[in-house]
Order: structure tokens, then sequence, then C-alpha cells
């Protein structure tokens, strides 16, 4: 006998008894015959049981399990023209490993619209739906193909602290906890600790980790806690060369989702678009044009904002393009280690926005330790708080820049989801601690 636990595909005729495990996602009882679908991670499959020919308790303990329940079934693989997988098979006998309790708190396979709601509160649930869970697997394909891309390009991966002595970009959207008695915070980002790994020899990095902000914001595209994929790397000349990185990873990620996430984008019914290279850089006076041209009124300085990113969008769109840098924003605008535009009010700074939403921000950096010092008392930040970080500044530090792109947004932007707690496990939002 084969005991099989893994993807259904693998079942031959010519294996003759088996046994199969998962849940059972539907039975359909004619009278003389009845059928129960089988359902495990990679595919369903269907279990036919004649009436006259399988033993009596057997068949009504199998007709009569509720939807749900995990099983392990034993039976005889035949052939078989009215399945999609050419096989089904005659049970002998079950294991019920787990019944399921009635009525669910929702269905699987039931056509019926569920609340997002619903779906996050029942989480465990809605995951068994192959079309969501076909999601995270291509999510989890996109940080392998990015820590494949990185290390093809000489990067170390890197580990920075989630518990911080001060925030990266300061303000209001740092979660305050207590640390033993004196106040610490979550990370928002990396970014100063992969700054002052630059100045030790490692000169190219990268991480994957979460972030955290307290952005009291309840949109389909704010969550309080996310994935950050962020990157550093010395001995640049400008924050071109950091574009042309990011969109080397980009390319790579598009390609290999679009190669080895074929079955899952098939389930979905999605396709990866590969936009060809390099990508087309806006500057922000450009895009302010652009915006003000569609009616929106904004003045220099101000940020473009979601409604502003859906117009350069669409004005991208039209020149059929999905994915565009946008750069030079204002520097008064940028945290306080982007490099200022010298004789200028701007800087060496730059988003990327895909579909008419910024996924990653990213820039240049102010290497120079009086330059970097001033700035951040400019910003109204005290220098005194970040000498940690500053220090490693005093002693020779490399030009350089970098960025950070938001794992979620990615993943939701390229799959065209309404809501990027879509593309997150158990979202964290103002509302969402549990489960």
């Amino acid at each position: 006998m084969t005991a099989l636990n893994r993807d259904f595909s693998t079942i031959k005729v010519d294996d003759g008894i088996v046994t199969v495990k998962g849940w059972i996602q539907d039975t359909r009882n004619l009278g003389g015959i009845s059928f129960v679908q089988l359902r495990d991670r990679f595919g369903v499959l269907q279990i036919t049981m004649p009436k006259k020919k399988i033993e009596e308790n057997l068949f009504k303990t199998l007709t009569t399990l509720p939807r749900e329940t995990v099983v392990a079934i034993t039976g005889e693989v035949k052939e078989s023209n009215q399945t999609a997988n050419g096989l089904e098979i005659i049970p002998s006998a079950v294991e019920i490993y787990s019944e399921a309790a009635t009525p669910l708190p929702m269905g699987v396979i039931d056509k019926v619209g569920v609340e997002m709601d619903t779906r996050l509160n029942n989480r465990f649930m809605d995951l068994r739906k192959p079309e969501t869970r076909a999601i995270f697997e291509l999510k989890s394909l996109m940080v392998r193909l990015i820590v494949e891309c990185m290390e093809e390009n000489g990067f170390t991966q890197v580990y920075t602290p989630k518990i911080v002595g001060s925030g990266a970009e300061g303000g209001a959207t740092l979660f305050q906890i207590e640390y033993f008695g004196r106040p610490a915070y979550l990370a928002q980002s990396p970014q100063l600790y992969k700054q002052m790994l630059m100045s030790t020899g490692l000169d190219r990095v990268f991480e994957l980790g979460p972030a955290f902000r307290a952005e009291k914001s309840n949109t389909n595209r704010h969550v309080t806690e996310f994935i950050s994929f962020d990157g550093e790397f010395c001995w640049i000349k400008d924050q071109v060369e950091v574009m042309r990185m990011i969109e080397t990873v980009i390319d790579y990620v598009l390609r290999g989702l679009a190669e080895r996430g074929k079955k899952q984008l098939e389930i979905l019914g999605k396709e990866i678009k590969i936009q060809e290279r390099p990508y087309p850089i806006l500057t922000y006076e450009q895009c302010l044009k652009i915006v003000n041209d569609a009616g929106l009124g904004l003045k220099d300085g101000d940020d473009l904002g979601t409604e502003g990113e859906k117009i350069v969008g669409e004005y991208m769109a039209k020149e059929g393009k999905d994915l565009y840098f946008i750069s030079e924003y204002p520097e008064i605008a940028k945290p306080f280690y982007i490099m200022e535009k010298d004789g200028t009010p701007y800087s060496y700074s730059f988003d990327l926005d895909y579909k008419g939403q910024e996924i990653s921000s990213g820039g240049q950096r102010e290497h120079r330790f009086d330059k970097l010092v001033a700035r951040i008392a400019k910003l109204g930040l005290n220098p005194d708080d970040f000498t940690f970080y500053t220090d490693a500044f005093k002693y020779g530090m490399p030009p350089h820049g970098g960025w950070g792109i938001g794992v979620d947004r990615l993943i939701t932007k390229m799959l065209d989801l309404p809501n990027i707690r879509e593309g997150i496990l158990f979202p964290r939002d103002m509302s969402r601690l549990l489960p």
C-alpha cells in the first residue's frame, strides 16, 4: 500500500491501494451512489462510493461527515472519465482525525460573498480556499526571488534590531513601548542600521523583516505592521545607480513569478506584465505639472498624495508604463538622511510607483558628517539623540544609497488585489489586533 500525503496528481492507477489525507470539501448523495470531494493543499480528489459495493457503516460514515472534517481514506485507485484528473478512489476504510463543527463560520467552496472582516476573523478557514492560498505561495516565491537576485548581485543579508531607542524618521508614527523602565520604540525601518553598516566594509547589504508604523490611516493601502525589503550599497555616483539596482530586482521578481508561479497565477486568473527596462524617471516638478493639468491644484512642496499618485499612474498607463520613478522631491519633505540637491530646495530622493501607487522610497544618502548633523537639526530633531548613528560617519563613510520596498504592497499591486490586507496573513491596522 502506498501512503500519500501530498499532491494528489502523484497518484497513478497502478498504485493500486492508496491512503489519501485531507479535508472533506463536499459530499453528494445520489441514493445508489455517493461522492466525496477530498481536498489537500494541491487539489481535489474524488472518492466514489457505489452503495452496493461499499461496506454499510463505511458508506454511512463518509456520507454523513460534516464538510471540512479531516480524514485519511484508504481505497483502490480507478480510472474515471468523469473527473478532472482522470482518477477516483473506491474506499475501503476511513480514519477520522478531526470532525468539523457545524455550521462553518464561512464557506470554502460556497459562491456566496463573504465580508473582509469575516474572512480575516476566520483566516484559518479563508486560507483553505485555493485562490487565497495561492497569494501567499506567490508571496513566498517573491521573497525567495528577492534573496536570489540580491545574492547574485553581491549583497549580504543582515538582520537589524526591531526594538530601538529612536526612530529612523521620528514623528508621530512611532509605536512606543516600555523597555525595562525606559522608553523604546518598534522599528519603523532598518534605515539607520543599514547606513551604519556602510562604514564597515559590508558595502552591499539587504534585509527582509517586519517594520511598524503607527499611522492613523484606515485605508486599503495602509497597515501598521508590514514586511519591508531594504537595501543599501556603497560607492555610488548618484541616485540613478540606486534606481537601476531596484529595477534589476523588480525585473527579476516579475520574470521569476511569471515563470515559476504559473500554477498559482492560473488559479487566480492573473498574468504578470513584464515591463522593459529602463523604467522611466519623472521629476517631482514634472509630476506636479501632470497633476495640476488634471485639475488637482497642488503647489510646489506639496505631497502628491494618494490622488496625485493615481493621476500620475493614469498618465503613465497611457504611455504603457506600470512602473516608473518619481525623483527629486522637496528636501524638506524627506527624512534627514537624504542628501539635499545643492543650491535647490530639492533632494536626491525618489519613489518607485507601480500602477499609480508608491511601493518604494529611496535615494542617495548624506554621507558627510557635518552636513548630516546640520540636516538633522534643520528638520527639528536633536542631533544628540542620534549619536549612536552619526558616530559611524565620523571615521570614514563612503558615498552610498538605498531603498525600502513594502513587500505586501508589491504583491498587492502585482496581483491587482483590492486591499493590502489580502496579501497579509494576519494584518494589523487601527482596529485589528486579533487573530
